[in-house]
């Protein structure tokens, strides 16, 4: 896939989420996991999806319309310790209501930082997807901080701690673009047969 548009389409801070005709990939993970920096190099926008840093700062559904095509949506960061439990409990549920309710969404992409053993948090969020039966894939950012030794000794950690596949995992670096094929390519898979399913439900009628 080559993304040849991008364009902002709404903000939401609420459960007045975007109802429209465009399937839906989400990005999910922990604050300051590189979610931003991993959109704005997949797009090639440099400041499509705003990095902060103050980690747990952005509360917001943002939605991204591709290619004239489907919605890339960038989901609020969870797990930062200086957020009122109040505010986690809210923005917990107000995530968990768009996971569940939406009807557009085709994956969901976890990101989990490579240099981090995944937290209690990423495992109930990965256990969620599952047991709400959406396709799922989890991507590991910030690989080219590490040796490639110390990538693959993470990788087995990581794949231990969740009950992964080496296969079930995409390896990126916004900074060496690596991984930009394999996430894009499984990106199109997901939009691509959704779409020949609708063309063949069309031919069928």
């Amino acid at each position: 896939m080559v993304i040849k548009s991008v364009e902002f389409v709404k903000s939401v801070a609420d459960s007045n989420f975007l109802d429209s005709d465009y399937n839906e990939v989400a990005f999910v993970g922990r604050s300051n996991v590189g979610k931003s920096s991993l959109i704005n190099f997949i797009t090639g926008r440099k400041k499509l999806a705003k990095t902060s840093g103050t980690p747990g700062k952005t509360k917001l559904i943002n939605y991204f319309l591709v290619n004239k095509n489907f919605l890339l949506v960038d989901l609020p960061g969870y797990g930062y310790a200086e957020v009122s439990k109040n505010i986690k409990t809210n923005w917990g549920d107000f995530l968990e209501e768009y996971l569940k309710t939406s009807k557009k969404l085709k994956c969901v992409y976890l990101l989990l930082d490579i240099r981090r053993t995944p937290t209690s948090q990423d495992e109930q969020m990965l256990k969620f997807l599952y047991f709400n039966r959406i396709s799922t894939k989890v991507i590991v950012t910030k690989t080219d901080t590490l040796s490639r030794v110390q990538v693959f000794n993470q990788l087995n950690i990581i794949c231990s701690k969740l009950g992964l596949n080496r296969k079930d995992i995409i390896i990126t670096s916004s900074e060496d673009r690596e991984g930009h094929k394999e996430l894009m390519d499984s990106i199109e898979h997901f939009v691509k047969n959704e779409e020949e399913n609708n063309n063949d439900s069309a031919t069928a009628e």
